[in-house]
């Protein structure tokens, strides 16, 4: 398990350049005309994880198997999508279930690109993709309140108080502002706005996708993106598509590190938006480890031992009994399972646990 999220942005953004590099695929075809993306593209990646192997070669593992993230890259957007300008539109049902939304905002000059509003602004940019997604969402919640008002004429109170919840974000849409500005009081409306499957309800990941000279510091545009972002629950990262792209094609770890040394990048820009997409999602990871495999598994900050339990398999959720737990840091200088136990740093877990990131971890349960 990772998390998977939406790809947007106008055209010509560096979207399917930018998605093509993330999965190493020549899949989205990038070119440089609007609506070069037509079909939706889904792409998987191995969330990198260095603890892996090292845990691995301690546990004798024959696989590893890292955590996956999936991008959903859809076409450009223009203004005006949601009346049928342009293709984008027609796909947004497509990132309705994802976990969060990235938005590829372009923050470089270059005159052999052409953009669809014939100047670069990535702040009006931004606005005119975040309101294509409110009124999508309009549609969306104006549907979904009258089927719930048409149920509720049986006196049903949580029908009710679902379309007056419901309302209160349309409303709320109506006055411009995205449904992530409604911030749900109880249980109940958490699940109602899950339910919903509203694109401004997910939270917002801004790349900036700069050129080879701006990659490693920014430039006037990104710190507007970062100006914007202050009082929003979003986060942002600087990539320059370009530079992922070649790192792509590389075929030796080796090569991609002298790489990006010499680009003055510490790193490439997968490792970025995962951290940045953990960060917004407030997720971690905790590991399992033994002769067969060492794997990783994303979980929520604050999840419980039953509910990381889960991932695994909904019956280690249900018969739970304990959870056998060592720390990263102990299994690594204890040498493993054995010398954990050894020293006293395993420790028997129960339900009431919250795991921590970096946790090694053997259910036992019993269904």
């Amino acid at each position: 398990m990772g998390f998977n999220c939406g790809i947007v942005g106008l055209p010509n953004v560096g979207k399917s350049t930018l998605f093509n590099a993330l999965t190493a695929t020549a899949a989205a075809q990038a070119a440089n005309f609007p609506f070069c993306t037509i079909e939706p593209n889904v792409g998987r990646v191995a969330v990198p994880d260095a603890r892996m192997e090292k845990i691995a070669a301690i546990a004798g593992s024959a696989e590893i198997l890292p955590s996956q993230l999936e991008f959903v890259d859809i076409a450009g957007l223009v203004k005006g999508a949601s009346q049928g300008e342009g293709l984008g539109n027609q796909f947004l049902t497509n990132i309705r279930e994802t976990d969060a939304i990235i938005h590829v905002v372009r923050c470089f000059e270059d005159d052999d690109i052409h953009h669809v509003e014939g100047s670069v602004d990535p702040l009006r940019d931004a606005e005119t993709i975040e309101t294509e997604l409110m009124i999508s969402d309009l549609e969306s919640i104006g549907k979904q309140i009258e089927n719930l008002k048409k149920k509720a004429r049986g006196g049903d109170k949580e029908i009710i108080a679902q379309s007056e919840f419901l309302t209160k974000i349309k409303d709320a849409l109506d006055a411009g502002k995205p449904a992530r500005t409604i911030v749900p009081s109880d249980e109940d409306e958490e699940k109602w706005m899950k339910t919903a499957q509203l694109l401004t309800a997910k939270p917002i990941l801004y790349v900036c996708n700069v050129s080879e000279d701006d990659a490693a510091n920014g430039n006037e545009f990104t710190a507007k993106i970062a100006d914007m972002i202050k009082d929003q629950d979003a986060q942002m990262v600087i990539i320059c598509a370009n530079i992922e792209s070649e790192i792509s094609q590389l075929d030796t770890q080796e090569e991609k590190v002298e790489f990006l040394e010499s680009m003055g990048l510490k790193e490439p820009g997968l490792n970025l938006i995962i951290r940045a997409g953990n960060k917004l999602l407030k997720l971690q990871t905790y590991f399992t480890a033994g002769p067969k495999e060492t794997r990783a598994w994303t979980i929520p900050i604050g999840a419980k031992a039953p509910e990381a339990a889960g991932v695994i398999h909904s019956d280690f959720e249900k018969g739970f009994i304990k959870a056998e737990t060592i720390s990263y840091d102990d299994y690594i200088a204890c040498k493993g399972e054995v010398g954990a136990k050894d020293q006293g740093k395993m420790r028997q877990e129960g339900k009431e646990y919250v795991v921590q990131d970096g946790d090694v971890i053997l259910f036992r349960f019993n269904v």
